[in-house]
């Protein structure tokens, strides 16, 4: 164990009730991105019985806490607390049976189930540990409660509002992930670590007609069948093998009735890369094969291409990782691991990238010991439940305490006295 995090020992394991009792209530009362309103008022109240000056609403329900604690590095510790509009099927006791309403206006369930009320939970746990040992440490600590993540939408609306003008320029930012790994395990490693995401929705565009008198009309279906088919050549023919691209159409809307063809038909797509010059080409193919699909059907305007979200590469600074790495490795020892990259995407690094601050994102598993070393003997790790999956439910204990101690481990390397 870390010097600095064995005089905060007995703060973590005093705050862990607490922190289970938050964690729990989040769980139970779900709000999906930019409705985290109960969420921040939680979040706010903690941070101010501990002591830092909070502001909220940034970016509409964000919250920012600051402790200024002498001279010395200013450390963000950053945490997300949106949930997802999805069932849960967990069957734990502290189950959300919560609804709620989505962009669209539509009433949809609402689960935690990628793990932000424990990314939240964590970090006023690891708040609150540092506030009580100011005596062990020197510098400001920003801790940052951001909407939104789901969606892609929060990191910007708080840059947008005007957060690099409004806080300090942090010397480095922190940010940690829910995984599916065995529990009391962390990982990280230096370099590229999440892919980048943009999701589109593309509407084509014909002419109505009646099912049996084709000729009368400008078929959208099989303009957009066809471009659906197109549009997987792009990584198979258009990029290296060594490059990293998907591309997945998830959603495909046309028609009312068998025998009408529609004026309009529409997807949704989702493209996940590893390098920006290969996200470049692929979101300009895209373009280029749903536009000549269209051509070639004569529909009598262009595609439109809307914007759903997106979000940049996460790439940890490689002097600041090894330094992350290091004192994971002091204080996790055997349970530090070197997790991969992953395939899912986040907005955290638009932080980093707006400030030019480096950062360093990493991972804590949340799946019980028995029941994971139970899936490595059977060869059924790929099978366990994770983040997005209905069946996801991160056992309690350690995740809690394990989540605190890489916050308090990582802001220790520059703010320890």
């Amino acid at each position: 164990m870390s010097e600095f995090v064995s005089r905060l020992f007995g703060d973590i394991e005093q705050v862990l009730p607490v922190v289970e009792s938050i964690y729990k209530d989040l769980h139970q009362n779900p709000e999906l991105s930019l409705q985290e309103v109960r969420t921040a008022g939680i979040v706010a109240q903690k941070l101010r019985e501990a002591g830092y000056e909070v502001t909220e609403k940034v970016g509409k329900t964000g919250v920012v806490g600051i402790m200024k604690n002498g001279d010395g590095p200013t450390v963000m510790l950053r945490a997300d607390m949106d949930a997802l509009p999805m069932k849960e099927d967990t069957g734990v006791p502290y189950s959300s049976c919560k609804e709620g309403l989505n962009a669209k206006g539509e009433t949809v369930p609402v689960a935690h189930s990628c793990g932000h009320d424990m990314h939240t939970s964590w970090l006023v746990g690891a708040a609150t540990v540092l506030s009580q040992a100011r005596e062990t440490w020197h510098g400001t600590l920003m801790a940052v409660f951001q909407p939104a993540e789901e969606t892609g939408q929060g990191s910007q609306a708080m840059l947008d509002d005007g957060f690099t003008q409004r806080f300090p320029k942090p010397d480095v930012i922190l940010g940690q992930h829910l995984l599916q790994y065995r529990s009391g395990t962390v990982g990280c490693h230096s370099g590229q670590v999440l892919t980048s995401g943009d999701s589109l929705l593309v509407r084509f565009f014909g002419k109505g007609a009646h099912g049996g008198m084709p000729q009368n009309g400008i078929d959208p279906i099989v303009m957009a069948a066809s471009a659906v088919l197109r549009l997987q050549t792009i990584v198979s023919r258009e990029i290296p093998p060594q490059a990293q691209g998907v591309v997945t159409v998830g959603e495909f809307h046309a028609g009312t009735a068998e025998n009408i063809i529609p004026a309009e038909a529409y997807i949704t797509l989702n493209v996940r890369t590893t390098d920006e010059a290969v996200r470049d080409h692929i979101l300009a193919a895209i373009k280029r094969i749903c536009i000549a699909e269209s051509h070639a059907s004569n529909a009598p305007k262009d595609p439109e291409f809307e914007e759903i979200n997106n979000y940049p590469l996460t790439v940890n600074d490689a002097e600041m990782a090894k330094k992350v790495i290091d004192a994971f490795r002091d204080q996790f020892g055997e349970q530090f691991i070197d997790i991969p990259s992953q395939g899912a995407s986040e907005d955290f690094g638009r932080f980093g990238n707006a400030w030019n601050s480096p950062y360093t994102y990493w991972f804590v598993g949340g799946c019980a010991p028995e029941k994971y070393d139970k899936a490595v003997q059977e060869g059924a790790v790929a099978q366990l439940p994770g983040p997005h999956s209905p069946f996801w439910a991160p056992t309690l204990h350690p995740t809690l305490q394990t989540g605190i101690e890489t916050m308090v481990t990582a802001a220790g390397v520059w703010l320890a006295k």
